[in-house]
């Protein structure tokens, strides 16, 4: 064995420099205690991914530039070990474009910045807008462990060709690339096949070393890597959770060889809601809510909210409330009752006929002659948004609204009412995978929180508002197969309307579901943050302006 390289899957939060600092240097000192010469940190370690327009603030930068002495001082006594550590640097007066900074990670040895690395390939596609903050650097960064030469990049850089082979060119034998790589479905699987094509352009072993958390709408998986001169996987770590990973770097036949454990691939279902639970446990706890409360309706949406919230946060610090109205369904009532025993959380009813009763008394005048429509509809909805948020008001809780991606794509939600609250666990979770997840967590206990939480009646039940007499979803749309479809082909893939109906979906359909995409812009604009799961989520990755003539 030549030497250990230690990668720190850690969750940072979002300028927390002092904290981050620290947590950064506790992980070195474990390092070095287990015997490891390198030290990689995840992309902007020092402040956290993403910053935003915090990088524009001075005294921001001022706070990064302290902790990255910080962490160099407290560390200086490691010796023998060097750390890459990735933060933000201001770059100096003198250069003409000092007013931008650069996405940067300094290699630390003995207490010094021996190099300074600048990320070359800015991101500015999906959640990403790096060239709104940052410049690119062009040189590469090669360094010295144990004599081995060490070329460095930073995520995006390890996605095209040229920055890897730049550091081949100026002598590395390993790369090692830090990254902050926002997860969706499928994300780690594509990760791993693109470094594996870097590792073939070069003829390089790779080790890839990822940031975990959540932060606003986007969570980072973590599942840190390393993959051999061969494209082989020579080492994965686990998703979802902060952990110090060791590999060793051996010689086997004049060739650098990487060993250490491998975390087995898991389903599709078991990521996805992984990166639910630790959306929901960030936001929750990084913004410092003592918990959650949401509306428990006896229906499939909030069923699956409230199992994330409970696997997340832990009963006891979830709240659920039933807001039965006139047209409740009684096996609402006994549905939501026997999942809320299930997972042990608090369970209260509130009924809203009295509040319902005096809203339309009050409007009797102006409405006299109307038929009841929607509006009654949306009353009863904007009252329960109403209960909720005094109670969240009171106690402190966050409201979590339980609306999913199919409703938020066709505007089958209700401002002020089923969307008021502060966090959105199933923004981006499609109707006909909410029913997928619900089944699988059944199936399923990954956080020992209780077996099978969901009763099978609130999965085998049409779903509905219950808003009006006999109501039912699909009274409003297409059938959640045919509408998740086009919407995924629409809004995720950008495929054109045409294409879609091509492809065998009725005209019908595929017009009025695109239509109701563009139309319902205006809600989407007021609804709160929500996990991003998707290659493309209605958030950051989706930027259509409300006022607009132009239609397809």
């Amino acid at each position: 064995m030549m030497f250990s390289i230690c990668t720190a899957q850690l969750n940072f939060v979002v300028g927390d420099m002092p904290g981050n600092a620290q947590k950064i240097i506790a992980a070195a000192r474990q390092a070095h205690a287990q015997g490891a010469r390198l030290l990689l940190t995840p992309e902007l370690a020092v402040c956290g991914y993403a910053a935003e327009d915090l990088f524009l603030r001075p005294a921001f930068m001022a706070a990064c530039d302290d902790a990255v002495k910080t962490v160099a001082r407290e560390t200086a006594g490691l010796n023998g070990l060097v750390i890459v550590l990735g933060h933000p640097q201001k770059r100096t007066p003198a250069d003409p474009a000092f007013s931008a900074c650069l996405n940067a990670a300094s290699v630390l040895r003995h207490g010094k910045v021996e190099q300074t690395y600048a990320k070359h390939e800015l991101p500015n596609y999906q959640v990403f807008d790096e060239r709104r903050y940052f410049v690119a650097g062009q040189s590469p960064c090669v360094f010295d462990v144990e004599g081995v030469k060490v070329g460095l990049l930073i995520c995006e850089d390890a996605w095209f060709s040229e920055p890897a082979r730049a550091a081949a060119q100026a002598g590395a034998q390993l790369l090692a690339v830090i990254n902050a790589s926002p997860f969706h479905l499928g994300k780690s699987a594509e990760r791993e096949q693109t470094m594996r094509e870097r590792v073939a352009e070069t003829g390089l072993p790779l080790v890839y070393a990822h940031l975990v958390g959540g932060q606003d709408e986007v969570v980072f998986e973590g599942r840190s890597f390393a993959l051999n001169a061969d494209g082989s996987v020579a080492a994965r770590a686990p998703g979802f959770q902060e952990k110090l990973v060791f590999a060793q770097i051996g010689r086997a036949q004049d060739a650098i060889k990487i060993e250490a454990e491998i975390e087995p691939e898991r389903s599709l279902e078991a990521d996805l809601w992984d990166a639910l639970v630790l959306g929901v446990r960030d936001y929750v706890g990084k913004n410092g809510f003592p918990g959650a409360l949401l509306g428990l309706s006896g229906g499939i949406d909030s069923a699956l909210v409230l199992a994330i919230a409970v696997d997340a946060l832990g009963a006891d610090k979830v709240r659920t409330v039933m807001m039965p109205s006139p047209y409740t369904a009684d096996i609402s009532w006994i549905d939501a009752r026997d999942m809320a025993a299930r997972m042990g959380v608090r369970y209260d009813e509130i009924s809203i006929a009295p509040q319902f009763e005096a809203f339309k008394a009050a409007l009797a005048s102006e409405f006299a002659g109307l038929p009841e429509d929607t509006t009654e509809e949306n009353l009863q909805a904007r009252i329960r948004g109403t209960l909720l948020m005094a109670l969240s008001n009171k106690f402190g809780a966050i409201v979590l609204t339980t609306g999913n991606k199919s409703e938020m794509a066709t505007g089958y939600c209700t401002l002020y009412g089923d969307m008021a609250g502060g966090f959105a666990p199933i923004k981006d979770v499609a109707k006909t995978r909410v029913f997928a997840l619900a089944r699988w967590r059944n199936a399923n206990d990954p956080y020992g929180t209780g077996a099978s939480p969901i009763p099978e009646r609130i999965i085998t039940r049409p779903p509905s508002a219950e808003l009006r007499p006999d109501q039912k979803d699909q009274d409003s749309l297409p059938a959640y197969e045919v509408l998740d479809a086009i919407v995924a082909r629409y809004m995720e893939n950008d495929e054109p309307i045409e294409s879609i109906i091509a492809a065998g979906y009725e005209r019908a359909d595929v017009e009025r579901v695109t239509r109701l995409i563009k139309l319902n812009e205006y809600k989407r604009r007021q609804a709160p943050v929500g996990v991003r799961v998707t290659r493309r989520s209605f958030g950051k990755d989706w930027r259509y302006p409300i006022t607009s003539k132009f239609r397809a």
